[in-house]
């Protein structure tokens, strides 16, 4: 009897543990749930604020009459007003997230997607005679009519080095502290730790003109000897272009000079005197009797 009120007490014991347990993990699942938030937007384009990861969603009112006109104008007999209405007793509509960055978005490609299931997912009868081009329509004038704006209130921005030091480098090795690498000594005379500096530069070798320094002309051509560009090659007579080379050496070409009549050169006879003059007077009584007539 004893053993049998002992087994029956440490039955119940186990019992109440397990239920413990269950209750313990269902309360940890149900927290788990709990903390997923959503921010709702009352429009389909804009600006949301919200928690990084949050869920972005919509209300079925702020895209109704994108699902009217879109159903209005697929061309399937579709009855628009039917699918607004049934659009519009949706109450949220998941669009995307909101990013770990101070800003992002929510393309209208994606919004107009998630619009497009949900309305398939009421199923509306006022979807026409070929719903699926009717669905198609309603996403691509959602699409092209929304886009939104997350903010992230909670979003920390990485902190910057400190100016004058160097964030550590992930994976290095040697050279440095916490596996980072030891900075380069780039310039001459360094210490290794990127201080160094450069000592000035040796000009000293380099070949300089002496100024107030003038050089004599004698010294610079001596007596009997060529002065520059004489002895050069001389064109236009035969041979190989050097002046004074060979016997044969005379001017190019066959000149001779004419014989004359006797007459000294270059002077002019006094009967030519005489012809000139007298065609000078007969040109001028010709000018002067041209002239009068014309004036007559």
């Amino acid at each position: 009897m004893r053993k049998t009120t002992i087994w029956q007490t440490t039955r119940k014991a186990l019992t109440v543990s397990a239920l413990a347990a269950m209750v313990t993990g269902g309360a940890f699942l149900t927290g788990g749930t709990a903390s997923a938030a959503t921010t709702l937007a009352n429009a389909c384009s804009g600006t949301v604020n919200g928690g990084i990861g949050d869920t972005v969603a919509i209300t079925g009112t702020s895209v109704k009459e994108l699902v009217r006109a879109g159903a209005r104008e697929a061309g399937t007999l579709a009855l628009y007003d039917v699918a607004a209405n049934d659009i519009a007793k949706v109450n949220t509509i998941s669009v995307g997230t909101v990013p770990n960055a101070a800003g992002g978005s929510v393309a209208g490609k994606a919004i107009g997607t998630a619009v497009r299931q949900a309305v398939k997912d009421t199923k509306s009868w006022g979807l026409g005679l070929n719903p699926e081009k009717t669905l198609d329509s309603i996403e691509h004038k959602v699409a092209g009519s929304c886009g939104l704006t997350t903010v992230a209130t909670n979003y920390v921005a990485p902190a910057l080095p400190t100016p004058g030091t160097t964030a550590p480098q992930q994976g290095g090795t040697g050279g440095g502290t916490n596996g980072a690498p030891a900075a380069p000594n780039l310039l001459p005379g360094g210490n290794g730790n990127g201080t160094g500096y450069a000592p000035p530069r040796d000009y000293g070798n380099l070949p300089v003109a002496q100024p107030g320094v003038a050089v004599a002309p004698g010294v610079r051509y001596p007596a009997n000897s060529p002065l520059p560009g004489e002895g050069g090659p001389q064109y236009g007579l035969p041979g190989d272009g050097q002046a004074g080379q060979g016997p044969d050496v005379r001017n190019a070409g066959n000149a001779e000079a004419l014989a004359t009549d006797g007459l000294p050169g270059g002077d002019v006879q006094l009967p030519m005197l005489l012809a000139v003059l007298v065609l000078a007077g007969v040109t001028a009584a010709l000018v002067r009797t041209w002239v009068l007539r014309r004036v007559s």
